[in-house]
């Protein structure tokens, strides 16, 4: 209804000439719009419905469901606080903590069964290594006591004690070898380092040479590039002397065109002068044949007379001296202009001939700068050939310096390290002037020195030992033992005397091979008693 109302508002306004079909049309085109709006408000309406009723039923299933669970947590909360199942459940805490402690309890006697056990293990250890020592002992004592196997253990002895001696033989032999090896390193250094040194110096007067030659190539480029900033100028200048030239040669051309037109014109003019001249000179004759008589004695004054006459003529102001001067003036001028040409002649041809020295020098000195750059550039190519030559030599000289300076330390290092195991004396070493305790390659033959003499006292020792070990042997009974834990002995028997049985004849490990490295003589050859001796003290 609002809406109809606004639409006869605003056909009120329309014009009254509009017909009724036109307002027709427009209220069924409003009404279908209505409607339309109409059909959209009602469909929406629906829809609307239809989604609250869902959340309605939604939110009532959920209202449902934690009802329910409500229900079973209340449920659960009478069983959980009912008196029966409290005391259930002290019961069960109670247990639970008899069975911690129980657990506690078995775990600190575990703790203390494994520390009895590992005692126990220690000790039937040592019962074991000391039972082994009886066995050896008991051993030792019948082959001490049967003159056969006392023979035979002497001779395997002399023969152990020949294979140390041997390869302590070979060890003083190895020993002036490496001394050898080290003298000839030391030299082979100190040879390398002079070689070394030479290089150096080598390669700095090769520096310098690069630095004087590259220094001599910047003052030659410097100078050619003066003398193509004074070729330019030069060029500059002998193109503003040419056109100087050419405009002065064209004036001189024109002055001498004029002058050339001049004298042609004086000459014609001369030429006409002189045919009235021998006119006059015809009638002058003729006067003279008829007055020769009367005035012989006046011709030079007539003479005179008809110069003047003739000079009257040329003259058109008829003044003589004004055409002398005028004729000297021009001669004048003629010479001056001669003199001038020449003068430029001469100076053409001396600018011609300084451009020719000019451009010779330019050749000369282009020719010069290009032999320059190629002795500079062969001199740089050898120059750096022969530094990369040197480079590669001091290249290899410090990796063999350096290998040799490698192998020397880890000698060092051996020789510091069984110095230190021998427990050698150094104290005549460090009395030494300069010395720090250290081994230097100095004094490392006295070192070795000292290393050879503690091997011979402990190869000594070692066999004096071995002399009283067979001699001087003990028997040690054992103890019984006592399990401090269950405080007492009661349930642990004594340990059962072993008997031993002694070894049956060929049955030293030694045997087989102190005869396979024996020779025709009797004498050991290998190195089986060498290692036997290094791994006694020294080994330690």
């Amino acid at each position: 209804m609002p809406l109809l109302r606004k639409h006869q508002r605003k056909d009120s306004y329309y014009p009254q000439e509009l017909s009724e079909k036109s307002k027709e049309q427009l209220a069924e085109a409003e009404l279908r719009k209505l409607r339309q709006q109409f059909r959209k408000m009602v469909e929406s309406r629906k829809s609307f419905n239809f989604r609250s009723q869902q959340k309605i039923k939604n939110q009532k299933e959920e209202i449902k469901t934690l009802q329910e669970e409500q229900d079973e947590i209340t449920l659960l909360l009478g069983l959980i606080k009912s008196s029966k199942n409290l005391d259930l459940n002290r019961k069960n805490y109670m247990e639970l903590r008899f069975l911690l402690q129980t657990k506690a309890d078995y775990e600190a006697l575990i703790k203390s069964m494994k520390v009895l056990l590992a005692e126990l293990d220690e000790k039937i250890a040592q019962m074991e290594k000391k039972i082994v020592n009886q066995k050896q002992i008991f051993t030792k004592i019948q082959e001490a006591n049967n003159p056969r196997k006392l023979h035979k253990q002497i001779h395997v002895l002399e023969t152990r004690l020949n294979l140390v001696t041997v390869q302590f033989d070979k060890m003083l032999t190895t020993n002036a070898k490496l001394r050898k090896e080290i003298e000839d390193l030391r030299y082979e250094k100190a040879a390398y380092d002079n070689v070394y040194q030479q290089l150096l110096r080598r390669l700095s007067m090769q520096k310098k040479t690069m630095n004087m030659a590259i220094e001599q190539s910047s003052q030659a480029y410097e100078q050619r590039l003066e003398a193509m900033a004074r070729m330019a100028a030069m060029k500059d200048r002998q193109q503003k002397d040419i056109s100087q030239y050419n405009l002065e040669i064209r004036e001189l051309e024109r002055v001498y065109d004029h002058e050339t037109k001049l004298k042609s014109f004086l000459l014609f003019k001369l030429n006409d002068r002189t045919e009235f001249e021998e006119q006059a000179k015809r009638e002058e004759a003729l006067k003279a044949k008829k007055h020769r008589k009367k005035r012989s004695k006046g011709e030079s004054f007539e003479s005179y007379e008809v110069a003047h006459l003739r000079l009257l003529k040329l003259t058109e102001s008829g003044n003589l001296n004004q055409l002398i001067e005028e004729f000297l003036a021009k001669e004048e001028k003629n010479f001056a202009r001669f003199t001038y040409v020449t003068e430029l002649n001469n100076d053409m041809e001396m600018m011609h001939k300084k451009t020719q020295k000019i451009q010779n020098e330019i050749t000369l000195l282009q020719s010069q700068q290009k032999s320059s750059h190629e002795d500079n550039r062969s001199i740089l190519r050898q120059l750096e050939e022969k530094l990369k030559k040197t480079t590669e030599e001091a290249d290899m000289y410090e990796n063999s310096y350096t290998e040799i300076n490698k192998t020397l330390e880890n000698l060092k290092g051996l020789v510091e390290n069984l110095f230190k195991k021998i427990n050698c004396d150094a104290t005549k070493i460090l009395v030494q002037l300069g010395e720090t305790g250290k081994i230097t390659n100095t004094n490392l033959p006295q070192y070795f020195a000292i290393i050879e003499k503690t091997t011979n006292d402990l190869l000594l020792l070692e066999s004096y030992r071995r002399i009283l070990d067979i001699e001087g042997v003990e028997t040690e009974t054992p103890l019984a033992f006592v399990n401090p834990f269950w405080g007492g002995s009661a349930l642990l028997k004594y340990a059962e005397p072993i008997k031993v049985n002694p070894p049956v004849l060929g049955a030293d490990p030694y045997h087989d091979k102190l005869d396979e490295g024996a020779d025709p003589k009797g004498r050991p050859a290998g190195t089986f008693l060498g290692t036997r001796a290094m791994t006694g003290p020294l080994a330690n």
